[in-house]
C-alpha cells in the first residue's frame, strides 16, 4: 500500500514543484530540476543523513523518469492545474504522511534510536517541500504557521507507539496513514495553525 500511495505522492509532489517553479519564470531546466527536487528531496537528505546508501532513487531510475515527466508534464496541462486544488491538496496530505512513515521504516531498518527515527521520519516528510520553496524563493510552508510537520511529527509517534504495542504491521502503517491523513485535512478544512512569532523591534 505505501509503494503505490509512494508513487502517487512523488507524482503530486513533482507537479507542485513545477507549478512552485512556472510562478517564478524558470525554463524548462529550472521546472524539471524543481520537480525532481521536490519530489525526490526529502529521501535524498535522509539517506545522506542516516548514511543509507544508496541512495533510494539511484536504484529506482524509474522514479526519475516520472518525476520529471510528471513535473514537464505539467508545463502542457497547467492552465487546468487551478480546478484541481483540492485534488493536489489531499495528494500532497497523502504524501506528507507516507513519506513520514517510510522515513521512520528505513531508520528503524538501520537500527537507529526512536529520536532519530523521528527525525528521518519527519525529514523525509518535509524537506523536498522546504527544498522547493527555498530554490523559489519563498519562506517555505512548513514554516508559514500551518499544521504541516506536526502532522509528520504526530505519524511518526503514533508510528512507533502502535508498533511497540505488538499491533501486526500492516495494521499499525494503516492506522499512523488514516490518521495522520485525517489531521491533515482537518487542519486545512479548518484553518488550524501554529502560533507565530513576529519581533519588529529594531536594534539601533
Amino acid at each position: 500500500m505505501l509503494h503505490t500511495i509512494y508513487l502517487i505522492a512523488i507524482a503530486a509532489e513533482a507537479m507542485s514543484g513545477a507549478l512552485a517553479a512556472g510562478r517564478r519564470n524558470l525554463d524548462v531546466f529550472g521546472v524539471a530540476v524543481i520537480a525532481f527536487v521536490t519530489a525526490l528531496g526529502g529521501g535524498t537528505i535522509r539517506d545522506l543523513m542516516l548514511g543509507h546508501f544508496p541512495i533510494g532513487w539511484t536504484q529506482h531510475p524509474e522514479y526519475v523518469y516520472l518525476v520529471v515527466g510528471c513535473g514537464l508534464a505539467t508545463v502542457a496541462v497547467a492552465r487546468f492545474m487551478h480546478r484541481l486544488r483540492l485534488v493536489f491538496l489531499v495528494l500532497d496530505a497523502m504524501g506528507l504522511v507516507a513519506f513520514s512513515l517510510i522515513g521512520c521504516e528505513v531508520a528503524l531498518s538501520m537500527g537507529y534510536a526512536t529520536a532519530i527515527v523521528v527525525m528521518a521520519g519527519m525529514v523525509t516528510g518535509i524537506s523536498g517541500g522546504i527544498l522547493r520553496d527555498v530554490l523559489c524563493n519563498r519562506v517555505p510552508l512548513v514554516f508559514r504557521k500551518e499544521i504541516y510537520a506536526s502532522v509528520s511529527l504526530v505519524v511518526c509517534g503514533l508510528y512507533l507507539a502502535l508498533r511497540q504495542w505488538g499491533i501486526d504491521h500492516d495494521l499499525v502503517v494503516l492506522a499512523a496513514f488514516a490518521a495522520g491523513f485525517a489531521l491533515r485535512l482537518l487542519a486545512i478544512w479548518r484553518g488550524w495553525g501554529l502560533p507565530t512569532f513576529s519581533y519588529q523591534q529594531r536594534w539601533d
